[in-house]
């Protein structure tokens, strides 16, 4: 059955494209390599379209910046977790890529000099911690847009080859573990196919549909995360994952907390501002981590709103609608859209919201993957889906972007050097993985008696949103891994409902969940584990504990975590706080 599938060949498959696809996708095709781009959507509806504030790069166009500065601000942000010659290598080349961005068009505001228009961002600071720099360079609120734009227009004119509405199934590994390409479906016609190439790049982004409350697009169910795991890749840091305070309950959109700083009180079913319980100073404006936890205090403890009691409301309803209409517009419009509530005359249904996800494939500072000490050849990752680690414990705001360019643009250089250096002609390909990855589908096909999809998924998600989410206790987590155990059973038994359709979103989502629940156990198993608090984890049984009187503990817990799929075990690997050429920002309590 498998020889009969189609195989199509490459220099260079990348699986995803988004900021950090693109960018290496335009890497390659400019060096004059035969370049492919599988994605589930067309290019620009990719989510990094969805990414408002900016890209951080320490130009100095407002006022004096460093490079050393941003490093400082990212290894602090990271709550030391992050790898600090990665780190370097990220903010030395941060002016570069964004110069070379704004040389492919991309429309940046400008300052009355012509200069690129930076804004000040949380956690950005000068002199290593002295005070706030604007470091964020800007297209209006919708940087991520413009970026698409400017690198899919770029891609078009170096005869990049797009595969749209493609998903990826599975990747394809010889005997010795080399990589040679993936398994694919064409959406449409679910029409299987081989593509092999010398090198293949990850870029799929993140997984945030693991959790019920999500800013991500629907298309985030981590493929790439799944595909790497079965293929035998450990995943790195799962446990880490950046909630904001104030998603739209039941869409996840997300709701600024300019709308607080405009005077918006939080309440819950009694009606009371309850923050001013948690934060009496501060109240409704105190920090992203002491308000979502606050929120899901009060929801767990039945003070929640709505007919299930799952989220708590943002009240500006005493607020002068002038003030509404004039500084807050655009949330009036999502809270209409998203939330069917006009915020001038009731409260926005609110939760807190799975942002952005820390972990992913183990990666160097190349893009290349790497499983213990040994690079996996022909095998990259760079984005969101990647872990080099930039982020640590906590993604500094604008680094996102960051991300993309410079580590899309570094595996793109390190996959030319790879296809420059391997045999001309491709070998055959090894068949075991295609024929894993077939006999998956097929199983969708002709289950006949099993769970629906849409229950599984549901299942799963409201298990991490309930013992994973804002803040972890360590029953909540002992019982979230046994949970997220008996929902892996439901989805080997998922079967498709209505076999008679060639285009069948059922199947399409059958497949991502199976993706989504390794990211999901991935992340489980990895928060149970870590006993302290650290960054986004954080441990309320590890907070009182006079030795770790912040609930983060160097002394056991400074290292990375690497979750295997084979038996869900977990070892571990030390963080590097050797720069390649800076000096190492010292180890010290975090705050701000």
């Amino acid at each position: 059955m498998t020889k009969a599938i189609p195989v199509r060949k490459f220099d260079a498959i990348i699986v995803g494209a988004g900021g950090a696809g693109l960018r290496a996708a335009l890497q390659l095709s400019e060096a004059g390599m035969k370049t492919a781009v599988l994605s589930k959507v067309f290019p620009t509806r990719s989510h990094t379209v969805a990414a408002q504030g900016g890209v951080s790069a320490s130009l100095g166009n407002s006022e004096p910046d460093h490079w050393t500065w941003h490093m400082y601000d990212t290894v602090k942000g990271s709550d030391w977790l992050g790898d600090q010659d990665a780190i370097e290598f990220m903010c030395r080349e941060a002016p570069n890529v964004v110069i070379e961005l704004e040389h492919y068009g991309m429309p940046f505001d400008r300052n009355s000099d012509g200069t690129i228009y930076q804004r000040p961002f949380g956690g950005h600071m000068s002199n290593f911690g002295e005070k706030p720099v604007r470091r964020a360079c800007a297209a209006a609120d919708r940087t991520g847009h413009a970026m698409l734009h400017a690198l899919y227009q770029r891609n078009v004119r170096a005869n990049t080859q797009f595969f749209v509405e493609w998903m990826a199934l599975d990747l394809i590994r010889d005997e010795k573990g080399n990589v040679q390409g993936v398994v694919a479906m064409e959406m449409e016609t679910s029409e299987i196919v081989i593509f092999q190439a010398k090198a293949t790049l990850f870029a799929t982004g993140g997984a945030g549909r693991i959790y019920s409350s999500s800013t991500n697009a629907f298309i985030n169910t981590g493929d790439g995360l799944g595909m790497a795991a079965r293929a035998g890749v450990p995943l790195e840091d799962m446990e880490f994952w950046q909630f904001h305070p104030t998603g739209v309950a039941g869409a996840g959109v997300l709701i600024t907390e300019g709308v607080r700083g405009e005077g918006g009180i939080l309440r819950n079913s009694d009606g009371e501002r309850f923050m001013e319980r948690y934060a009496p100073n501060a109240k409704d404006l105190a920090s992203r981590d002491v308000v979502s936890r606050a929120m899901v205090t009060e929801i767990n403890e039945g003070r929640g709103c709505g007919p299930n009691k799952d989220h708590v409301l943002l009240d500006i309803t005493h607020l002068d609608p002038e003030v509404i209409m004039s500084k807050l517009p655009g949330i009036r419009e999502i809270s209409i859209k998203f939330a069917g509530v006009d915020p001038i005359k009731a409260p926005i249904p609110v939760v807190p919201t799975c942002h952005y996800q820390m972990g992913g494939i183990p990666t160097n500072y190349k893009g290349e993957v790497v499983v213990g000490a040994e690079i996996v050849k022909g095998f990259y990752a760079a984005g969101e889906c990647a872990c080099a680690s930039v982020h640590g414990a906590n993604r500094l705001g604008t680094n996102s972007l960051l991300d993309l360019l410079v580590f899309g643009k570094s595996s793109g250089n390190s996959m030319i050097d790879f296809i420059k250096s391997a045999p001309k002609d491709l070998p055959e390909v090894a068949m075991a993985d295609v024929e894993r990855s077939v006999a998956r589908v097929a199983r969708l096909d002709n289950q006949t008696n099993g769970t629906n999809v849409n229950d599984a998924r549901l299942a799963m998600q409201r298990t991490m949103q309930a013992h994973a989410g804002v803040f972890r206790f360590n029953d909540m987590l002992k019982e979230g891994v046994k949970k997220i155990l008996e929902v892996e059973q439901m989805v080997k038994t998922t079967m498709i409902a209505d076999k008679s359709k060639t285009f069948n979103t059922a199947r399409l989502e059958a497949l991502e969940l199976e993706n989504l629940i390794e990211v999901a156990k991935a992340t489980m198993i990895s928060a149970e584990a870590r006993k302290e608090s650290r960054g986004a984890h954080v441990r309320d049984d590890a907070l009182d504990v006079p030795e770790t009187p912040n609930g983060r503990d160097d002394a056991n817990w400074l290292k990375h975590t690497l979750w295997h799929r084979e038996d869900n075990r977990l070892e571990y690997k030390p963080v590097n706080l050797q720069p390649l050429t800076a000096p190492s920002v010292a180890l010290k309590t975090r705050s701000y």
